[in-house]
């Protein structure tokens, strides 16, 4: 019985192989099979990567379970089929790319297949960030856009993301629809793909993205913020340095090492910078330079980092620090309409919305949730995500992110003030709201799924010594919210003290999302104030990972 299963398994595979067009992956593949090497094969064809409302993401390499440009051309069909069956036959789908391994064969096939589906497909004139495909498709009209890129995965991965012709990612049930017929895809042979006809993109649609920034910022305000930058071997230095000069801020200092793309990332582990020794290069220019703040955009451009001198050295603000900050400054601004985020991010941001009468709305994880928040002016996450200009980005946008963070220490410099002064203001108006995060990386998904089962079979009743007087299991949803995998805690006592576990959407990792509030009444309970607020995160870490069996 096992010699058939492998005999199945090697014919499944030299099927695969019979009409794989990437000559790289048809290589891979033909060696292990010559190989016998049945594990790694059973690895590569137990099933399929599953199309979700995160799009595709996955290891570049042979086979239905990897990212290679079978499963991209069967996701591209798929596509296609859906955006006929929605009534936009001859609709035009926008495909932009990063600088990652077969980012651009990618887009190139999907360019293909739209065209030979009967649909018309622009592609972005070279790796440009996530922004400005998501700023692109309203701009030319577009009834979709696919942007490939694994964000700030690993250098071996790959992803293939989906935007709707409003702008903004796809959400159920779109998502199960198209991997409906993705499902239906029989062979590749059956996917016309034209070597020709699609219509490949001038410079200027990034133009228009550079003049739409005109938008996020007050004209002939402090520009002097004077910063160090690094694009973590991604694709955000040209358009950042761009926008930068053309609003007249000082030309920011590059981290020379991981200022060119590079799908290696050889500076670092993981190309992310909350992942640690991320900003090592960064921190190591700003002791050289000594600049106002440091600027981090992940590789694709997407997400913003900062962070700020301490005590002689660096500190990288959390998101949602900087989440609150963009808050802050937008109000001042006089910013009117809806301030949302997901709801693992700091409670903080509707306290300054309702200190400044604004509507507030908490969403499901994700920029697909913010980013159709009806009359949405301001939207956050925790990790690392803002999205300042709705009208223009209905996603994160680590651009506008940047610029709009330059435009806030500038200010401050000429009041000789700090973002740090900032944070301390709004702690003194709303309290210090301390968030930590316990994220566990995995090679096994199910160390996840035991971990989730394990919370919903033995519930903890207590985390820092604090009584948790609520759980919320959120697969059952809420008044506000659909259903998602994850949990929610509240915790007794003065602290407000809030967790969220649940499993990430993009990568194998178990996240827990851990606040507590503490009061500081006057400027000098700030630092006591901080202290306790770690110490009791740090507890609830404790006791949360002991709960969880990990």
């Amino acid at each position: 019985m096992q010699e058939q299963a492998q005999d199945d398994l090697i014919t499944q595979a030299q099927a695969w192989l019979a009409e794989d067009p990437d000559p790289e992956t048809a290589a891979e593949l033909a060696k292990l099979i010559e190989a016998g090497d049945v594990t790694e094969l059973a690895d590569r064809f137990s099933g399929t990567l599953q199309f979700g409302t995160a799009g595709l993401r996955g290891e570049i390499g042979a086979g239905p379970m990897r990212m290679n440009r079978s499963v991209v051309i069967r996701a591209a069909a798929g596509l296609a089929a859906y955006l006929k069956a929605q009534g936009h036959e001859g609709g035009l789908v926008v495909v932009g790319y990063d600088a990652r391994y077969k980012s651009a064969d990618f887009a190139r096939d999907t360019a293909a297949v739209m065209t030979g589906a009967g649909l018309r497909a622009a592609v972005l004139p070279r790796p440009l960030p996530t922004p400005v495909l998501a700023y692109a498709i309203r701009h030319l009209g577009a009834v979709a856009g696919v942007e490939v890129t694994a964000s700030h995965n690993p250098p071996r991965d790959n992803g293939y993301k989906v935007y709707l012709g409003d702008g903004s990612q796809i959400v159920s049930p779109a998502d199960a629809e198209i991997a409906g017929h993705i499902a239906r895809v029989t062979t590749l042979d059956s996917v016309p793909r034209p070597s020709e006809g699609w219509l490949q993109l001038d410079e200027e649609v990034l133009e228009a993205y550079l003049t739409r920034t005109d938008s996020v910022l007050t004209p002939g305000g402090p520009r002097g913020v004077r910063t160090v930058y690094t694009a973590m071997h991604g694709v955000g230095k040209d358009v950042v340095m761009a926008t930068f000069a053309r609003h007249g801020f000082p030309t920011p200092v590059l981290v020379a090492e991981q200022a060119e793309p590079d799908p290696a990332f050889p500076t670092v582990a993981f190309p992310n910078p909350e992942e640690p020794g991320a900003m090592d290069l960064s921190f190591a220019k700003a002791a050289e330079v000594n600049p106002d703040i440091v600027i981090a955009n992940d590789p694709d451009a997407d997400r913003c980092a900062v962070a700020v001198p301490d005590n002689g050295g660096w500190r990288m603000l959390r998101g949602d620090e900087v989440g609150a900050l963009l808050a802050a400054h937008l109000v001042h601004k006089g910013a009117e309409g809806t301030f949302a985020e997901s709801i693992v991010s700091s409670s903080l941001l509707g306290r300054i919305a309702e200190a400044a009468g604004l509507p507030y709305e908490e969403t499901l994880t994700g920029f697909k949730w913010i980013a159709r928040v009806e009359g949405l002016r301001y939207g956050y996450e925790e990790a690392l995500g803002y999205c300042v200009d709705p009208e223009g980005v209905r996603d994160k946008d680590g651009v506008t992110a940047a610029l709009l963070v330059a435009e806030l220490a500038s200010e401050l410099k000429e009041q000789g003030r700090t973002l740090t002064d900032l944070l301390d203001d709004l702690a003194m108006a709303h309290g210090l709201h301390a968030t930590d995060q316990l994220s566990v990386r995995v090679s096994d998904l199910s160390v996840i799924t035991s971990a989730m089962a394990q919370l919903r079979a033995q519930p903890p009743t207590s985390l820092a010594g604090l009584h948790v007087t609520s759980t919320e299991d959120l697969t059952q949803g809420t008044e506000s919210l659909p259903p998602t995998d994850g949990l929610r805690y509240y915790l007794d006592g003065d602290y407000k003290a809030r967790v969220i576990v649940r499993p990430s959407g993009t990568e194998p990792k178990l996240k827990c999302y851990l606040e507590v509030v503490v009061p500081v009444p006057e400027p000098s309970d700030l630092p006591p104030a901080r202290t306790r607020g770690q110490e009791i995160l740090d507890a609830i870490k404790k006791d949360l990972a002991a709960a969880m069996g990990i």
